[in-house]
């Protein structure tokens, strides 16, 4: 055999998946059609507007308020569903109780509620008047129409996503693992923290990343219970919708520049995080 047919033979290895070339055309073909070209469109109309004009509009200070809660809610949220969202998935794993099967099906409720329903619902038990809002209130505790509201509606809408993240990894460890460790001397504390969670991490940080883009871009469950006050509790995506509705479309185009770049920043940084973590303890290689 020849270098030439040897390097020929080397490059044209037998794909696992039949007819791989094709599946990754078509695959690349839906990739540009569905995210890159709409992406690009609004990319190629923020940059039509001139960089003057852009950067009066992307700092204009009702428009960094509403990126400010926008993202800082969302990133608030995604961290109580990580620390909850582990916690709930470790004892569907872990243990069985009565209403288990119960519990487990209310974990994916919020995937099909309709927002706006989550969010009269939510408004509805935190408002001044409501069953738990009518508790807070006299202790001077306001939820509804605060950013805290929004949090807790993000809250809500992104738990889903780290349990059925971090659950299926939970069940490929076997207990013999935290028994080996017990056996070895380790607490329960340096069970968790030096056996169990070094294998979560990559699961923990991309349910955190799902949960966050899902609060970056939450609307319906939102602005029920947000007030949508200017300079308070008006989040990016109803500015976007304010400005469309007023036939500003220079100034909604740019807020929705901001926030894509932003949004692929942080998720691009959530992603290098989770491939370290991956190398670095030797999961998913």
């Amino acid at each position: 055999m020849t270098a030439s047919t040897r390097k020929r033979w080397q490059f044209r290895q037998p794909s696992v998946i039949p007819g791989f070339g094709l599946a990754l055309g078509v695959t690349l073909s839906w990739l540009i059609l569905i995210i890159l070209i709409p992406l690009s469109g609004l990319l190629w109309r923020s940059s039509a507007l001139g960089w003057e004009t852009f950067w009066a509009m992307a700092t204009d200070q009702r428009t960094l308020n509403a990126l400010r809660i926008s993202f800082g809610t969302a990133f608030a949220a995604a961290l109580v569903n990580v620390v909850f969202g582990v916690i709930l998935a470790w004892v569907l794993v872990r243990y069985r109780f009565p209403g288990k099967r119960i519990i487990d099906a209310m974990v994916d409720l919020p995937f099909a509620l309709p927002t706006a329903v989550a969010g009269i619902a939510l408004t509805t038990l935190y408002a001044p008047n409501g069953w738990i809002g009518s508790l807070l209130t006299p202790l001077g505790i306001k939820i509804a129409f605060t950013p805290i509201g929004i949090v807790i509606a993000l809250v809500f809408v992104g738990l889903p996503f780290v349990v059925r993240t971090v659950q299926p990894i939970m069940e490929e460890i076997d207990k013999e693992v935290e028994e080996a460790a017990a056996t070895l001397g380790a607490n329960r504390f340096q069970t968790i923290s030096r056996v169990l969670l070094p294998g979560l991490t990559p699961a923990v940080l991309t349910g955190f990343a799902l949960a966050f883009a899902r609060g970056v871009g939450e609307y319906g469950s939102v602005i029920f219970i947000a007030g949508n006050l200017p300079y308070v509790s008006e989040i990016a995506p109803l500015l976007i919708v304010i400005r469309l509705e007023e036939f500003n479309y220079p100034a909604a185009t740019a807020i929705a520049a901001v926030m894509l770049v932003i949004s692929f920043a942080m998720l691009l940084v959530i992603n290098m995080i989770q491939a370290w973590s991956r190398r670095r303890y030797g999961y998913g290689t």
